[in-house]
């Protein structure tokens, strides 16, 4: 009988072409997720888009139903981005607060048009609903992911440093960084804007304003901040100012000594 004959050793009949089979299979599996990762990544890109320009579009429409100046909550971006850089803030930091001065004022779509449009100064009792705003705010935006490093300014852009402002009174260091950054900008725009009850100011009487509120109203370091972005801040916005001219057409006129104030 012959005898049963025993594969060398090391010899594996068929391996080679196991493992081939299962390289390809890998490969095949490969490609495949990659597939699905960039439709993922495509599909998550395009509905951050739809995201942003819903949300830049709320903005607008709050600017404009606030009768504020056209393009507000675009300048104080500006400003607050522009202080930011100069403390030194990151990539993230700045997106945060990119979002956070755009919709700064979302709450006030629960303000009754007959406040939010009188045209001249709040009572006691009207300001109590006015200053529900940043509360109103941040109900709207605290379970949206993407938004959760707005929402320090949304809910504290009018705290003061010296522990007057609301909606909790906080004071110095308890008050976000963020929201202390676009207290100066949105101050900044409050000052030099137009507004239904009273007239801009200049930009340098803006400027002595805030400085001269430094370490009541503001944080002496990012007013500081501000003092060294100023004069690039204010020749951008002559700038943009003559490139397309704002018409006030359409607001009503006011008396020689009209007001002017940051209280928004």
């Amino acid at each position: 009988m012959e005898a049963e004959r025993i594969p060398e050793q090391g010899a594996t009949p068929g391996t080679d072409q196991r493992l081939a089979m299962v390289e390809a299979q890998l490969v095949s599996y490969a490609r495949d997720l990659r597939t699905i990762y960039q439709a993922e990544r495509t599909r998550r890109e395009q509905l951050e888009r739809a995201y942003r320009a819903t949300l830049a579009a709320l903005s607008r429409a709050l600017d404009m139903r606030d009768t504020e100046t056209e393009e507000h909550s675009e300048r104080v971006i500006r400003y607050t981005m522009a202080i930011a850089g100069e403390l030194g803030m990151n990539e993230q930091e700045m997106e945060a607060l990119q979002w956070g001065a755009m919709l700064h004022d979302v709450g006030k779509i629960g303000i009754p048009d007959a406040i939010l449009r009188k045209p001249g100064p709040l009572s006691p009792d009207e300001w109590g609903i006015m200053r529900k705003h940043p509360t109103l705010g941040y109900t709207i935006l605290h379970e949206v992911e993407f938004l959760q490093g707005a929402l320090p300014i949304v809910l504290h852009h009018h705290e003061k440093w010296n522990g007057k402002g609301y909606p909790h009174g906080l004071s110095g260091p308890q008050i976000p960084l963020q929201a202390r950054i676009f207290a100066v900008a949105d101050a900044f725009d409050a000052i030099t804007s137009w507004r239904p009850y009273k007239r801009p100011e200049p930009h340098q009487v803006a400027l002595e304003r805030i400085v001269q509120d430094s370490g009541s109203h503001f944080d002496p370091r990012v007013v500081e901040a501000f003092v060294n972005v100023y004069p690039e801040v204010t020749l951008a916005e002559s700038r943009r100012k003559k490139a397309s001219p704002a018409s006030h057409s359409n607001l009503p006129s006011l008396p020689p000594d009209a007001p002017s104030g940051t209280e928004t």
